[in-house]
């Protein structure tokens, strides 16, 4: 049986995509019953699986050469790194330059959207060792709850029960679109807007001061912003809500949109190219605030809309199920199991 170590440090800091990511992936991988799966072991194995790329993993590098395939899933670019994390200038042009070669010295990537092959191979990177898997979420985590059951948490949150509510979902970064998710809720005080998430890597997070001001001293009384969510409660978040808005400038494949899916929540999300190949016709999307309004609005009155996009949002659930992606990370593995490591330098 081939044994594949999942390295991360994704559990330093919580609230972060990466984190679920790694723990929907390793739980689904454990199900599939072919490999032994250990974590963080400081032993060689048939596949070294990378979740993140810490220094101590790249210096590790040369001892599994030819020993172990070497894996590394593809949470980020520098492009998305650029507006998300405020670094210093050289440093930053350093740490870019070490996240190439961190990929570049890997037998195999995994990326969770196609859209970013390209982007790796301009910067050089094989295509022929990139992967496309996308991301997954468990429906038994995430499903839809009952009537009586939401009106509860909507009361543990303070949510009024009669208010049509829209939730965003993820990290207090400009890049994340919480300006543009502030104004459009200025603007349509007649809905109940929701964000959970924080600022985790704190004043380094882009537009923390600007964000951080108007949360603190100019929000709408319809705007409520609720934190870090713990991810066994983030179910009853989705539930109380009637849409899920993603107002992001740039993404990969958010496992918030698979969350609210599972949950059959309508998704609204800023027009990306990067949407085109993962979501297809199973979501909303806008340029710009009044396109959001617009949309949000038509959810709110036209119930044959809310129901048509509700049902699209099932769709997407059902699409990513959880045989598909386990087979394809059982082809995955076995095939580089197979790979001849040591050739791409």
């Amino acid at each position: 049986m081939l044994t594949i170590n999942m390295m991360s440090s994704a559990n330093k800091i919580k609230g972060q995509g990466v984190l679920s990511a790694h723990d929907e992936q390793v739980e689904l991988v454990k199900e599939i019953g072919n490999f032994n799966i250990e974590e963080n072991k400081k032993h060689i194995c048939n596949i070294t699986h990378f979740h993140t790329v810490n220094l101590e993993y790249y210096l590790w590098l040369p001892f599994l050469k030819n020993k172990s395939t070497t894996v590394a899933y593809v949470h980020f670019v520098p492009e998305t790194i650029e507006n998300s994390i405020h670094l210093f200038k050289p440093f930053k042009h350093i740490f870019y330059k070490y996240l190439i070669s961190f990929y570049n010295r890997m037998d195999r990537l995994v990326v969770v959207n196609p859209y970013f092959i390209d982007v790796l191979s301009n910067y050089g990177i094989d295509k022929n060792k990139i992967q496309y898997i996308p991301n997954f979420v468990s429906s038994e985590k995430f499903y839809p709850l009952e009537e009586d059951k939401v009106k509860e948490i909507k009361k543990e949150y303070n949510v009024p029960d009669d208010k049509f509510t829209v939730l965003a979902v993820g990290q207090l970064q400009k890049r994340k679109g919480v300006v543009d998710f502030i104004n459009i809720a200025r603007e349509m005080p007649d809905v109940e807007f929701l964000w959970a998430g924080d600022a985790v890597f704190g004043k380094m997070s882009e537009g923390y001061d600007e964000i951080q001001n108007i949360i603190n001293s100019n929000l709408p009384d319809n705007v409520h912003f609720l934190g870090l969510i713990d991810r066994d409660k983030m179910n009853d978040i989705y539930n109380i809500a009637n849409v899920m808005f993603l107002p992001s400038y740039e993404e990969l494949f958010p496992m918030s949109i698979l969350e609210a899916m599972c949950v059959n929540k309508p998704v609204l999300t800023r027009d990306l190219d990067i949407y085109n190949g993962i979501l297809f016709d199973f979501y909303c999307s806008g340029n710009n605030n009044e396109e959001f309004k617009n949309t949000i609005s038509k959810l709110k009155e036209d119930k044959e809309f809310y129901t048509m996009m509700s049902n699209k949002s099932k769709e997407g659930n059902t699409f990513y199920n959880k045989e598909n992606i386990k087979n394809m990370w059982n082809e995955f593995y076995r095939d580089c199991a197979k790979y001849e490591v040591g050739n791409d330098e």
